[in-house]
């Protein structure tokens, strides 16, 4: 399988210039050069950065300098720090994965799809020389299946006027459920030798989500250790996860979760990435701050020792805060440990 080389180990900026208040302050305050040289201490090759709209954008589709602006340091600084760089655009005008955020039409109106390429366009034309340290992301986590005829076209043409501007820079390109693996299968063959297939991967959700407030179904007080069997794992989904297929009838009920089960997922993974020939890249991993944190570095060990055997390129979720932070004080007495696995 092809590799995607110069971003097998790093880290998101979740938070910074996406999902975040979009003020100056916040933008001056939450992330600074400091923060990139730690990620570099860390052995980090890379980061991945989200991006809303709203940061270079206005409502009427106007771009906005001072939102340009942090892009152009957050490039200068990886550059200095010897990290490369993944510019992914979060939410875009009409789509964004988070419901709460209000945004919605993008796969039916060609007038948002158009402001989408036109934006991609600027990126291009901004950043496009960058190509040996920056990797362009199209679009975060398509939720629907059924946007999938739309997306695959709406990728395409995309791909196809940045290739007019920058013509081998890499760009990514996930499928349906969030960027899942099984959302892998209904991507179309790559454009060309430079497109990767971006996935994400928090299973079992019940684990790396237990408590999660943004889960309607979900009890904020569940909690469950990252060894509980398939039985219970099975049990707990049915109860805390409405609406979620979770099929775990595979597994021996009473055994614990092991490293069979994130074997299974990746050998699928390659498996579409070897038929396609396309390089393979997990954008975001990562379990959330109410699991023990010497509990969660069972899941990374397990998760991690697969991407490892395949090669995987990949990118924690996240750096700070965001329910996931790996530099929060709280995993300070495991991040050595995590940092040996990411």
């Amino acid at each position: 399988m092809k590799q995607f080389k110069g971003y097998m180990h790093g880290v998101n900026l979740g938070g910074w210039l996406s999902q975040c208040v979009h003020t100056k302050e916040h933008y001056d305050s939450f992330i600074n050069e400091l923060d990139i040289r730690k990620i570099k201490s860390w052995g980090m090759d890379h980061v991945r950065v989200p991006v809303d709209y709203d940061l270079v954008e206005d409502e009427n589709g106007n771009y906005k300098e001072e939102g340009f602006g942090y892009l152009d340091k957050v490039i200068d600084w990886c550059e200095k720090s010897g990290l490369n760089m993944i510019l992914d655009l979060h939410k875009t005008f009409g789509f964004s994965f988070d419901e709460g955020e209000n945004e919605s039409g993008f796969f039916d109106n060609e007038d948002y799809q158009e402001r989408f390429y036109r934006l991609w366009e600027e990126f291009a034309h901004r950043y496009g020389t960058f190509k040996e340290r920056l990797a362009f992301e199209l679009l975060n986590e398509v939720t629907a299946k059924e946007f999938m005829p739309a997306w695959n076209r709406i990728a395409r043409t995309c791909i196809e006027r940045i290739r007019k501007i920058c013509p081998e820079i890499k760009i990514l390109v996930g499928g349906y459920y969030n960027n899942s693996i099984e959302g892998l299968k209904g991507l179309e063959d790559p454009y060309d030798d430079n497109i990767v297939y971006n996935f994400h991967c928090y299973e079992p959700l019940i684990y790396t989500h237990q408590g999660a407030p943004w889960i309607s179904s979900m009890d904020t007080s569940f909690r469950m250790s990252v060894g509980c069997t398939y039985g219970e794992y099975a049990k707990f989904s049915s109860e805390q996860l409405k609406g979620f297929t979770v099929d775990l009838s595979s597994y021996q009920q009473d055994k614990p979760l092991g490293v069979e089960y994130f074997e299974k997922l990746m050998d699928e993974a390659v498996r579409i990435a070897d038929e396609k020939n396309v390089a393979l890249y997990c954008g975001e991993f990562g379990v959330i701050d109410r699991a023990a944190p010497e509990d969660a570095l069972k899941w990374f060990e397990l998760i991690c020792s697969c991407f490892d055997k395949h090669s995987i390129g990949r990118a924690a979720w996240s750096y700070k805060k965001m329910d996931f932070g790996i530099s929060d004080e709280r995993m300070d007495g495991v991040r050595d440990e995590l940092l040996k696995l990411l």
